[in-house]
């Protein structure tokens, strides 16, 4: 149980440096819930739980920035909401065996999507400026594409701050406070209603949860300290090799 105790707090301190680095602290706090025996639906619930406060520290953080983008927000919480609830009542349906063999193949997605987000975000800025004027069809299409994000950070956190970042440069967006702060906003919205689905269901495993959520906690305080020392792409080339080693690891685990 202190050996459990001691993983969970650590990759939570990991977890909290690496999200307020570089990102990508799910790919050590998820597989170390699992290590620590929570079945693979309640860690992914419990991750959820524990990557919330972050999200929401952040989008406080970045509040000034978010309401400049009033005319929006509204349209935003109430798609992220919708988008929440589908992906987290998704994930409940999903048999455990099933969601097990689907884990790789997550981990995967979220890792690619950490390795080639920044050019992924690129093109598509690229692609919003030759259509900036969107048509009404182009606005339903945006709404649709959000919605898909949020069903997708309701089903499996991790990733989802990239994703959602590819989505806000489709929209438009160019700004990095502004997308930041809206990426905060929209994680913060989808994690809160996720969570609420995963208490009504008893998804969420408190204990580890909360000793999670301490350790990312003190290790965001840790990375605020220590952040200008530390060289980004030195992190970044960590997160992507513990990603890929992880994801590798899940796949020979698996399905071997």
């Amino acid at each position: 149980m202190l050996f459990e105790l001691f993983i969970l707090f650590t990759a939570g301190v990991f977890g909290g440096v690496l999200n307020s680095i570089a990102g990508g602290g799910s790919f050590i706090t998820f597989p170390a819930l699992l290590f620590a025996g929570v079945p693979p639906i309640s860690a992914n619930a419990t991750n959820t739980f524990s990557s919330c406060a972050g999200y929401m520290s952040g989008a406080y953080a970045f509040r000034k920035d978010i309401l400049k983008h009033k005319h929006e927000l509204f349209k935003i919480i109430i798609i992220s909401l919708i988008g929440g609830i589908g992906g987290a009542w998704l994930l409940l349906q999903t048999p455990e065996a099933l969601f097990l063999e689907a884990v790789p193949w997550l981990l995967l997605f979220a890792t690619l999507l950490f390795i080639f987000g920044g050019q992924l975000n690129d093109a598509i800025k690229k692609l919003s400026s030759v259509h900036r004027h969107a048509s009404s069809l182009g606005a339903l299409l945006l709404a649709v594409v959000l919605l898909g994000v949020s069903v997708y950070g309701g089903f499996f956190n991790a990733g989802l701050g990239i994703i959602t970042l590819s989505y806000l440069a489709l929209a438009g967006h160019t700004n990095i406070n502004t997308m930041n702060g809206l990426k905060l906003l929209i994680s913060s919205v989808v994690s809160l209603i996720a969570i609420v689905v995963f208490v009504i269901d008893g998804a969420i495993d408190w204990y580890s949860g909360v000793v999670v959520l301490v350790g990312s906690l003190g290790g965001g305080y840790i990375a605020a300290h220590v952040s200008r020392k530390l060289p980004q792409q030195a992190v970044r080339l960590f997160v992507i090799l513990a990603s890929c080693g992880i994801t590798a690891y899940f796949f020979y685990d698996i399905y071997s």
